[in-house]
C-alpha cells in the first residue's frame, strides 16, 4: 500500500534537513586532559618545551648535535721521549651559533721540557650535526717542539666523528692533519680519540697521537678528564 502523499512529504523533508545538518556541523570529539601538578612541570624541561610548543622531533634528531663541547684537562705520557710525563689542557667543538662550525686548541707538554704543542683549529662538519657518523675538515695553526726539532705553520687535515651515544656519552674520532704541508718540516700528526661519560657532564678520555717527520717518529698517550657544559 502506498503512502499518503501529504504525509511522506513533510518526513522527507525532516530527513533531508537532518542529514544536512550533520554534514555542516563539526563533531564535537572530547579530548581527555592530562592533570598535572606544577611541580612536575617545573622539574620537567621536557613538559615546559611540549606545552610551549609541540616541537619538530625530526628536524631535532636531524640538527641537535650528538656530540658536546668538552673542557679538557688530562695526563700526558710521551713514550718517544725517554718515557717522559706531562700534562695536557684544551677544549673541543666549541661550537660557532648553530652552525656545523666549531673551534678547538689544546697546549701539552712534557715536564721534563722535551716536548711542547700548542695549537688552534676551525672545523666544519658537513653532515646534519644530529648524525651519528660526520666528517670535518681541519684548519688551524700548530707550533710543535721535540728534542729533536721544533716546527711550525698552517695545520691542515680531516675529522671523522662517531658518536655511539647521543649528547656526547660515549665517541670515537680520528683526525689526520699535517703540519706546514708540503713543507721541509713538514708533520703528520694522528690522533685518535675515545670518550666515556661518566656523568651528566663528565667523561673520561683517552688519546693516541703519532707524529711523523723527516727527523724523528713520535708519539704520546693521554688520559684526560672532560668537563661538558
Amino acid at each position: 500500500m502506498l503512502l499518503n502523499q501529504s504525509w511522506t512529504s513533510p518526513l522527507l523533508s525532516i530527513i533531508v534537513v537532518k542529514l544536512v545538518l550533520a554534514i555542516a556541523l563539526p563533531v564535537k570529539s572530547e579530548t581527555p586532559s592530562i592533570d598535572l601538578s606544577p611541580d612536575a612541570i617545573e622539574e620537567s624541561p621536557v613538559l615546559q618545551r611540549w606545552l610551549e610548543e609541540i616541537p619538530d622531533i625530526s628536524d631535532d634528531i636531524k640538527n641537535d648535535p650528538s656530540f658536546r663541547t668538552r673542557i679538557r684537562l688530562g695526563y700526558s705520557y710521551f713514550p718517544s721521549s725517554g718515557d717522559a710525563s706531562g700534562f695536557n689542557i684544551g677544549v673541543e667543538d666549541l661550537f660557532i651559533g648553530e652552525t656545523g662550525l666549531t673551534v678547538s686548541g689544546d697546549y701539552q707538554a712534557s715536564f721534563n721540557g722535551d716536548r711542547a704543542s700548542v695549537g688552534g683549529d676551525l672545523r666544519y662538519y658537513v653532515l646534519p650535526l644530529g648524525n651519528y657518523i660526520n666528517i670535518a675538515p681541519v684548519l688551524g695553526y700548530r707550533y710543535i717542539e721535540t728534542n729533536g726539532y721544533s716546527t711550525d705553520g698552517v695545520n691542515v687535515g680531516l675529522r671523522l666523528m662517531l658518536a655511539l651515544s647521543r649528547t656526547g656519552a660515549a665517541d670515537i674520532s680520528l683526525t689526520q692533519s699535517f703540519v706546514s704541508p708540503g713543507g721541509s718540516e713538514e708533520v703528520g700528526m694522528t690522533t685518535l680519540s675515545v670518550g666515556y661519560a661518566l656523568t651528566k657532564n663528565l667523561r673520561l678520555s683517552t688519546d693516541i697521537q703519532k707524529q711523523n717527520s723527516v727527523n724523528s717518529k713520535d708519539s704520546r698517550v693521554g688520559i684526560v678528564l672532560e668537563w661538558m657544559p
